[in-house]
């Protein structure tokens, strides 16, 4: 049995109801998904027993992040609001925390593959890089987290470039290190705020990191200032999608698309993937959450 089919028969033997929800989404998907779910829960696995883990452990954490995620839904559509305010929150809340921050890292791992609007991002991605190949030599990855896209990457991009990840988390940063497996790769632990290196990039990718932070704009400003003239960056955030320590609330394409144009970008090509299916008209009254991911293009 592959690796991810024991991930799946894990949870529906301790949640029943959301596996069945899991194999709803995922039904009908090209037998490429599952060729690649399982290289990369395959790495989870030695991840995990390298640090005294299993893959039940993982999907532990991923149960838990389903449930902390389900409450938070609940109350922001009571509310209208994240329970989350400040990075002050967000860091007594989880990044200070090392018992939840142990558990959310690996929970939000485990979602990679599981939740299929992750799938179709990186399937965007992987439609995007090689476009780029011959076109960048400097590659910035912010917030990194478990490395994958840093991996695609370079493996669209070639090995003879310079790679560089920047992570306010050293957990994150570990995690990716054993993920990419690259000795080539500069790893950073530090604040991308006050990360100097203007203009040295050809290429940033951001992965869920602008939900994360109180200035969204200010961010991409920075970004814009990493980049090289007509640079180009892969972004990718949710709307509507409250959880733990999500900060800025993005309630539609259109509010994400208005902070690249305040911070000097145009979008290339986009995609918005909601988590459920319901008539377009409902979207934004029922609140349903919504994965966006955009390629961008510095414009001044």
């Amino acid at each position: 049995m592959s690796v991810f089919n024991k991930i799946l028969e894990d949870i529906e033997s301790k949640n029943p109801r959301h596996a069945k929800k899991l194999r709803s989404n995922l039904s009908g998907l090209e037998p490429e998904f599952y060729e690649n779910a399982n290289i990369f829960y395959e790495k989870y696995k030695a991840f995990a027993e390298k640090n005294g883990k299993d893959l039940g452990y993982g999907v532990d954490s991923y149960l838990k992040v389903v449930s902390d995620t389900l409450y938070e839904q609940i109350r922001f559509i009571q509310t209208g609001e994240y329970s989350c305010k400040s990075f002050e929150d967000a860091y007594e809340r989880v990044y200070n925390n090392p018992d939840v921050m142990e558990y959310y890292m690996h929970g939000l791992l485990m979602t990679q593959f599981l939740w299929h609007h992750h799938y179709s991002i990186l399937k965007l991605f992987r439609k995007v890089m090689p476009t780029f190949k011959g076109k960048v030599s400097n590659y910035l990855e912010i917030g990194g987290g478990h490395g994958l896209y840093l991996k695609e990457a370079i493996e669209f991009l070639g090995e003879e470039h310079e790679y560089h990840m920047v992570d306010i988390s050293k957990s994150s940063l570990e995690m990716a290190k054993q993920f990419v497996e690259n000795q080539q790769v500069k790893f950073m632990l530090q604040d991308i705020y006050k990360y100097e290196a203007d203009g040295s990039y050809d290429f940033v990718t951001m992965g869920e990191v602008l939900e994360h932070v109180e200035q969204p704009v200010e961010l991409m400003q920075q970004i814009n200032r990493l980049l090289k003239s007509g640079g180009s960056a892969w972004i990718t955030t949710p709307a509507n999608a409250p959880a733990i320590d999500h900060i800025s609330l993005f309630t539609s394409r259109e509010d994400i698309v208005s902070i690249f144009n305040k911070a000097g970008f145009e979008v290339v090509e986009d995609v918005s993937i909601y988590t459920e299916e319901v008539p377009k008209e409902d979207v934004q009254k029922l609140k349903i959450p919504m994965m966006y991911g955009a390629l961008i293009k510095k414009i001044n």
